[in-house]
């Protein structure tokens, strides 16, 4: 600037001196003609004045722009100094994009100095050596567009800080860039974002539904999780709207007078409840305003906290009517209750119950004391709850007390209730009138230990007292007999005269064998076995005593004018010859009984020793037996079964009885006489029934012919499980017609309950299976049950079949029962056909069906392939086997 104003004082002095010059020239033209002295002076004079007057005006002129170029010095040194000492970096660039300005700040921002710029450089130059210094996190392009943007663009610098650029464009054309450190701004906003994102979450997830909105317009700012979900609308629908837009009229009502009543309280705060209407249902909220005010102290903020309460008013409801209800109950209880204060000793609460104890109504013992009550009898009652309050933990008690009904015996609780400081404050006590309980648990402990029928003492009172015989003699070498006694004939009478008459004989043999005992230990085991002990020398005193015994039996027992016979059977087992515990007694005496029954009844029989390996064997056999049928070692044989009609030469069969083997793998064939009987006692019958069942079904289904198979049930099928369930699932599993099964049952089955039995029976019948009596006349057989049961076949037992010829009974009781069986209209099966005669006798009486060794024997069905019609048949099916 200074240079231009130099230019000009030259050029206005130059133009001075042309004018002088100027004016010269004409007067030293005329001085060269005619020139005057005097007249040449004053020309000379004039223009000197004129030169002076114009060097001043230049001097002038010259003084004015030095003073201006001083004041522009002092003002651009002025600007420089402001724009240096700003924190923003400021660079400028003119209308061609190249660099005019740029401050210290600039350089300090970006780590760069004075000689890595240069006036004029453009701003992409600038830009792409910021990129080289790593001073630019982004693309250059990236950062030209959005520098241009209002926002700007913020710039990540390699040591975290972070610069904010903008760009804006001057009406020359040129550009001034700010770039400010924003760093600690951006540090703020994100701790300011992650506060903000804090609360929001907490207030997000308290289950209170909280909302707030501005107290000017009314209209919501915020709404948390909870809120929406009790309004059921989504939160955009919320903010932003008045109470009306987002309730009902009756609703947005109430909320606005809660509002305007809160704004108006003078506490700034509002605690209320009112109702709204939600899905039908009416709803209670718990409304908690706030208002909240600006830095004026002007409402500003309303914050609502909204809880709906209903369901806690509904269990108030419900706790309130629970009180009721309990007082209600433990006044009507029968035990007895009184609450008695500790520090005055008055009643203060005594229900309906109590007033027996007291002797009058609870009205005049509430407010009194024991004393005011008993009077001089109050003491023990005062004591013993004196000592309940010092002990400070409860305390039972059984004691008399006098009752308008009697003495009656009460069981007496007394429990104290402390207060904060641990110190008694009130004393309850209960009682509980126990006279009929403790008249009832001595009538049940005597049954506990004693049998209902005979009021002997049952098998746990006889070992208990066994087990004390045992201490007592232990150690010693005093003895003592066991006597196991079974009672002949109990099964016969129950059934002929039936159970009542049964049950009266067990009392007059119980009676009996207590006379003949004359004060010994006599039990009911069970049934109709009796257990004894007799102490003295032995064996002669046990057998002297069951002699005894066996004699009181022999006069006849005369009950509902029928007379009735009865014996027994007994085993002794000796202390401690035979056993040192009780368990090991009364075994070996039920040992030695069965020994006393193989030899026949009215038996006596005393343990021997050798009994013992007898007893291991047969449970050794047992244990194999399981084994045998858990694993699938047993396997089934079949004996054919067929029609005698007239050819007793060639019968024809109709079909196979089932029957089980078992070849122990040590011991060798097993016969069934010996494992069936022990399968029965241990319950092992029924697994192996079924077993037998499934498999013979089986096996039947897969015969080309289709031939009957009969299989053999045990009554203890009937008494466990579901058997009508079992046949009916074993005959769809296996598809076999149910017409060719025949189930094969003894009177066991009906002996031990005969209605059961009986519906058990219909039951299997109505599948389509037939159903045959087994071993006829061989027990205690009955022709009530082939009245009451349509029975498909009845079988002879195979001891009248094996008899035929040698006594003339047999012949007539096996016409008799032919004759019986077509007169019910059933088929007849004789069992145990081991010779021609047998068959041909049969077969003249006509018997409808045979089954025996001579027409074959028990046998793998492939040996009887040719009968099922699987290979042309054997000429002469008896010699298989």
């Amino acid at each position: 600037m200074h240079r231009q104003v130099g230019g000009k004082a030259i050029i206005l002095a130059t133009a001075v001196l042309c004018a002088f010059a100027a004016s010269m020239a004409p007067a030293l033209a005329l001085g060269d003609a005619s020139a005057d002295p005097s007249t040449i002076w004053q020309i000379l004079l004039a223009d000197f004045v004129i030169f002076a007057f114009l060097a001043a005006i230049i001097i002038w002129v010259m003084s004015a722009l030095e003073k201006a170029k001083r004041a522009n010095r002092r003002s651009t040194a002025f600007v420089n100094a402001a724009l240096n000492n700003m924190s923003l970096g400021i660079v400028m660039v003119d209308a061609q994009k190249g660099l005019v300005f740029y401050n210290d700040s600039y350089l300090k921002l970006y780590g760069l100095s004075r000689s890595d710029l240069r006036m004029g450089m453009s701003v992409r130059d600038l830009v792409e050596l910021r990129k080289r210094l790593g001073m630019l996190d982004g693309d250059v392009e990236d950062f030209f567009r959005e520098v241009r943007s209002e926002e700007g663009c913020v710039t990540e610098l390699p040591e975290g800080r972070a610069i904010l650029v903008k760009h804006r464009t001057l009406r020359n054309g040129g550009v001034i860039s700010t770039h400010e450190d924003v760093t600690e701004q951006r540090q703020l906003q994100r701790q300011l974002a992650t506060t903000k994102r804090f609360l929001e979450s907490v207030i997000d997830n308290i289950p209170v539904s909280v909302a707030a909105k501005t107290i000017e317009d009314g209209r919501y700012i915020l709404a948390n999780r909870a809120f929406e979900q009790f309004s059921q609308l989504p939160r955009d629908q919320i903010i932003g709207k008045l109470a009306d837009e987002i309730a009902t009229l009756k609703a947005s009502i109430s909320v606005n007078e809660l509002d305007r009543a809160a704004v108006a309280s003078p506490t700034g705060q509002l605690r209320s409840e009112f109702s709204v209407e939600r899905d039908g249902q009416t709803r209670i909220l718990d409304s908690n305003r706030v208002v909240a005010r600006n830095d004026s102290n002007e409402p500003e903020f309303l914050i609502a906290l909204l809880e709906d309460i209903t369901e806690r008013r509904q269990l108030s409801c419900e706790l309130e009517n629970t009180k009721k209800f309990l007082e209600m109950i433990i006044d009507n209880v029968p035990l007895a209750l009184d609450v008695k204060r500790v520090s005055d000793g008055q009643y203060l609460f005594v229900n309906r119950s109590a007033e027996k104890i007291f002797n009058r109504e609870r009205e005049a013992v509430i407010g009194c004391t024991v004393e005011e009550i008993y009077g001089s009898a109050a003491r023990l009652i005062v004591e013993r709850d004196n000592i309940a309050i010092r002990k400070k933990v409860p305390t039972i008690e059984e004691q008399p007390i006098q009752t308008k009904n009697g003495l009656r015996l009460f069981l007496t609780r007394r429990v104290t209730v402390l207060d904060d400081a641990g110190e008694p404050q009130y004393l309850i006590k209960t009682n509980e009138d126990i006279t009929d309980r403790r008249q009832t648990e001595s009538r049940m402990a005597h049954m506990a230990y004693h049998d209902t029928l005979t009021d002997l003492p049952n098998r746990a009172a006889f070992i208990q007292a066994l087990t004390q015989m045992i201490d007592a003699c232990g150690g010693s070498d005093e003895e003592f007999a066991v006597l196991s006694v079974d009672m002949e004939r109990l099964k016969e009478v129950n059934d002929v005269f039936g159970h009542s008459v049964g049950d009266q004989l067990l009392i007059e043999v119980s009676r009996r064998i207590q006379d003949a005992a004359r004060g010994g230990v006599v039990a009911r085991l069970s049934g109709g076995e009796f257990g004894l002990i007799i102490d003295g020398q032995q064996p002669q005193a046990a057998q002297t005593l069951a002699q005894r015994l066996m004699n009181t039996m022999q006069d006849e027992f005369v009950i509902d004018g029928k007379s009735v016979r009865t014996g027994l059977t007994i085993g002794i087992a000796i202390f401690p010859h035979n056993g040192a515990d009780a368990a090991a007694l009364l075994a070996n005496a039920s040992v030695a009984l069965f020994r006393a029954k193989a030899k026949g009844r009215g038996s006596i029989s005393v343990f021997e020793a050798e009994t013992d390996q007898q007893i291991r064997d047969r449970r050794a056999l047992h244990q194999d037996l399981a084994a045998a049928v858990r694993n699938g070692q047993l396997s089934l044989y079949y004996q054919p079964q067929a029609l005698t009609g007239h050819d007793v030469i060639a019968p024809e069969f109709i079909g196979f009885e089932a029957l089980a083997r078992w070849i122990h793998p040590l011991r060798g064939f097993v016969p069934p006489s010996d494992f069936i009987p022990l399968a029965e006692e241990s319950g092992l019958i029924v697994e192996l029934g079924e077993w037998i069942l499934r498999e013979a079904c089986r096996e039947a289904a897969s015969w080309s012919k289709p031939m009957q198979v009969a299989v053999n049930l045990s009554p203890a099928q009937f008494q466990h499980g579901d058997l009508v369930g079992l046949v009916h699932s074993i005959l769809l599993e296996t598809g076999l017609q149910p017409g060719r099964l025949e189930l094969e049952i003894t009177e066991g089955v009906l002996i031990e309950d005969f209605d059961r039995g009986l519906s058990l029976l219909r039951r299997l019948k109505a599948l389509g299976v037939r159903i045959a009596m087994d071993d006829f006349g061989s027990g205690y057989s009955s022709l009530t049950y082939l009245q009451a049961f349509p029975f498909d076949k009845i079988k002879i037992d195979r001891t009248f079949v094996l008899n035929l010829g040698r006594n003339a009974q047999s012949a007539a009781i096996i016409r008799a029962m032919i004759g019986l069986g077509h007169g019910l209209d059933i088929s007849i099966v004789a069992e145990g056909v081991e010779t021609q005669d047998q068959l041909t006798f049969l077969a003249q009486e006509n018997c409808d069906q045979v089954q025996g060794y001579f027409l074959g024997k028990p046998a793998p069905i492939a040996q009887y392939l040719g009968i099922v019609g699987e290979i042309p048949p054997d000429l002469d099916i008896r010699k298989t086997g």
